[in-house]
């Protein structure tokens, strides 16, 4: 029977002695402190190869090396999963399956890194996956984005429904208006007075100034041509003229206006 063994390294490939530092050592309070997990790389080793997986811009990023001696990190702990049957002839078909399923332009540090790709080859092996804390901190980011994502969504589809119930409400009211503005049978009085209002446009205005003027001069004209036949009527009728009209006081025509003689 062949092992299958996960070997855990501390992500110190920052660039930045400090930085792979103080990751150490976070690790080794949240690792051997309080048991939760840290920052980690994983890989696989079955037969005499360590098999794991990262960023590259072409090709699959499934790669190999000698065990526990991955360059880019530093090597913490080895862990046995378990122990296989499967011949060495499988074990690469599997590989070269994986190597097509996982290309390097898909990594991603939270939902495809190389912890996700051990439990992936893990599970293709028959063997347990990766203990929780080895991916811990990868897991929680992507619950988070996801929570995130799912709360904009529900934002979304709340503003769609807001916009929808709106132009709902909108035809409703709209359409309502004119069912009652049509079957009301408009009041006489108001009828008359729109007309009245469309004639008096008619008449007493007009877009040119000077035909506007001679028509008001016409109107004057003929409105006291009218004032001085009612005079001549009322002093006639009465028998008197405007000096002994005994209601010169207060008739309107004798305090105006002279009759003609």
């Amino acid at each position: 029977m062949t092992e299958v063994v996960l070997h855990v390294y501390d992500v110190t490939n920052s660039g930045s002695g400090r930085a792979n530092a103080t990751i150490r050592r976070l690790n080794k309070i949240l690792r051997d402190g309080m048991g939760i997990g840290g920052i980690f790389h994983g890989a696989i080793q079955v037969y005499s190869e360590e098999w794991s997986f990262g960023y590259c811009e072409f090709g699959t990023g499934v790669f190999c090396c000698t065990p526990t001696m991955n360059p880019m990190y530093t090597h913490r702990e080895s862990i046995v999963l378990g122990h296989i049957l499967l011949s060495r002839r499988r074990i690469g078909q599997i590989l070269s399956e994986l190597s097509r399923e996982w290309n390097g332009s898909s990594y991603d540090p939270l939902s495809r890194n190389c912890n996700h790709f051990c439990d992936a080859l893990c599970e293709r092996l028959g063997v347990p996956k990766l203990p929780l804390w080895v991916n811990r901190f990868a897991n929680a980011g992507e619950a988070a984005v996801e929570a995130a994502g799912n709360t904009m969504e529900k934002l979304r589809q709340a503003k769609a429904e807001v916009v929808t119930a709106s132009r709902i409400a909108k035809r409703f009211i709209f359409s309502s208006c004119t069912t009652s503005t049509s079957a009301v049978t408009p009041d006489p009085w108001l009828k008359n007075m729109a007309t009245s209002s469309r004639n008096s446009r008619r008449i007493g205005f007009s877009r040119n100034p000077s035909q506007q003027l001679l028509r008001n001069q016409s109107f004057s004209r003929m409105e006291n041509e009218t004032e001085d036949k009612r005079l001549v009527k009322h002093h006639r009728d009465m028998n008197r003229d405007t000096s002994s009209c005994f209601l010169r006081s207060i008739c309107a025509d004798c305090s105006i206006r002279r009759p003609s003689p």
